[in-house]
């Protein structure tokens, strides 16, 4: 089958008109849903719209809201006309967020009215603002041109969609992608598994790859996406179980906060789900024991992405061996793999080189590429690799420190200490001292009814790990502090530790 060249026509039109694609919930009860020939119409209408708006092929637009159906939509109409969409992650402070609109050049900005107060009370000059909500000019509704449309084509390296990086490590990089890249992953997602018949549950936010990359995958694949305006808990649960959904994609924290849930948990049949992709931390034996117990018909995988090189790194081994579960897979056969450093081949930085790899970043001339001179894209992301060929996170290079002359990587530690049986979670990170240069402290979320003390998870780490990795200091808490993408956010927990360090008086 001829694929289309526009990213923003990737839709799949072999179901009825009527086939719910996207559905909507809101956490006051509301449902939304966008039948496919609804989508359709719908897309074409925002291309044809920023068409008459006066906006060309190459402006950007930016997105600034919690995800609903219709943010879909703008960003596979904008797509159609050769406009670039450009998600703004709305937990950025209104600072950070001028300055993404700024960097990308965004001539227009759609936003909810919740984020209308993170913007400026005036459009800076060459902006137009557009509520998503309400009739008339300013509007969504206002923009929209109704009729069909035929989206333009593509050059080989044009981009699509760009990504802003989280920031963590400095000013947030414009990431591009192309239409070729991300056809490339959500046809090669479709065609290795029949997701036709599924419902898939998005919660991430549509700013960042995993959530977005999955709803283009859910119009390619034709099957339906729910959609919930961001994680929470107990709706999340209570969206499983009212709308059948089959496919879920999670990080651990939500896990973790959902099996916190304990009344919803009870109230919910979640023996539907088929599959439960987990992304940005290992999934260890006991999460996994865990997880069975939640999802007894899941087929749990482990996966690996980045926005600069996609979804697509790793996949099962040719020879079916199964995947150990602390494991992310083996190379996808289309994806070329390598590890480089002092310890190579087995243990070092990935590299990666697959169609999915980014075209660059934006506007960042004062930024390294990340791009190899043979187009591997270096990922800062250290792994080991087994006898076997399978591959294991161990963590950033950035997280990387040195306590007293060995390498400690956080996710290290925090594998042996979620083996504990009464350890739920652990995030590890270094504090200054004056001796070793650095040491590692441990923040912990208990399991239900668990008790263990700080001490018990010392004497664990020294009988389980090498003495230098233990945790000199142990903090308990009901739940990790988690960053924009539900990721557990490290920074804040460094500075909650240097604080509670310098309120005892000691460095540990």
């Amino acid at each position: 089958m001829s694929l289309p060249a526009n990213l923003g026509d990737f839709v799949c039109r072999t179901h009825a008109p009527d086939h719910p694609l996207l559905i909507g919930l809101d956490f006051d009860g509301g449902t939304t849903v966008l039948t496919r020939a609804a989508f359709d119409a719908l897309a074409d209408a925002v291309a044809r719209g920023l068409l008459r708006q006066g906006l060309g092929r190459g402006d950007r637009i930016a997105i600034l809201a919690a995800n609903r159906p219709d943010y879909v939509a703008v960003v596979m109409g904008a797509m159609r006309a050769g406009i670039v969409p450009v998600p703004v992650n709305f937990k950025f402070p209104a600072a950070t967020i001028a300055d993404v609109i700024a960097d990308c050049g965004a001539r227009l900005v759609i936003h909810d009215g919740e984020r209308r107060a993170l913007l400026p009370a005036t459009p800076p000059e060459g902006i137009a603002f557009v509520d998503f909500d309400g009739t008339g000019p300013g509007t969504l509704a206002g923009l929209l041109d109704p009729g069909p449309f035929e989206p333009v084509v593509p050059g080989p390296d044009e981009p699509a969609l760009s990504l802003y990086t989280s920031g963590s490590t400095g000013r947030p990089k414009g990431v591009l992608l192309s239409h070729a890249a991300h056809r490339w992953v959500a046809d090669t997602r479709r065609t290795e598994t029949d997701l036709s018949r599924e419902r898939m549950l998005i919660a991430a936010p549509l700013y960042h790859m995993n959530a977005l990359a999955l709803a283009l995958l859910a119009c390619a694949s034709g099957s339906t996406a729910v959609i919930l305006p961001q994680f929470r808990a107990v709706p999340y649960i209570e969206a499983i179980a009212s709308h059948g959904c089959t496919f879920l994609t999670a990080v651990p924290p939500m896990i973790a906060m959902m099996l916190r849930e304990k009344a919803a948990l009870a109230q919910a049949d979640l023996s539907g789900v088929r599959m439960l992709r987990m992304g940005s931390a290992p999934v260890t034996d006991s999460l996994a024991q865990q997880i069975r117990q939640l999802l007894p018909n899941a087929a749990i995988i482990n996966a690996y992405g980045t926005t600069e090189g996609g979804p697509i790194v790793f996949s099962g081994h040719p020879d079916g061996r199964p995947v150990p579960m602390g494991s992310v897979g083996y190379p996808h056969p289309q994806v070329a793999v390598r590890l480089v450093g002092p310890e190579a081949p087995e243990t070092g930085e990935l590299e990666m080189k697959s169609p999915a790899v980014m075209l660059g970043y934006h506007n960042r001339p004062d930024v390294r590429s990340p791009l190899t001179a043979d187009g591997f894209y270096r990922t800062g992301d250290v792994f080991r690799r087994d006898a076997d060929g399978f591959y294991y996170f161990l963590g950033r290079t950035d997280d990387m420190f040195v306590c007293g002359g060995e390498n400690i990587f956080p996710g290290e530690v925090e594998a042996v200490l979620d083996k504990h049986p009464q350890v739920q979670q652990s995030c590890v990170v270094p504090v200054p001292d004056d001796i070793k240069g650095e040491k590692p402290v441990a923040f912990v979320v208990r399991r239900a009814g668990a008790d263990v003390s700080e001490e018990a998870l010392k004497q664990f780490m020294l009988a389980n790990a090498p003495a230098y990795q233990h945790p000199r200091r142990v903090w308990f808490l009901d739940q990790m502090p988690l960053a924009s993408t539900n990721k557990i956010d490290r920074s804040a927990l460094k500075r909650r530790a240097m604080a509670e360090l310098s309120a005892a008086g000691s460095p540990a």
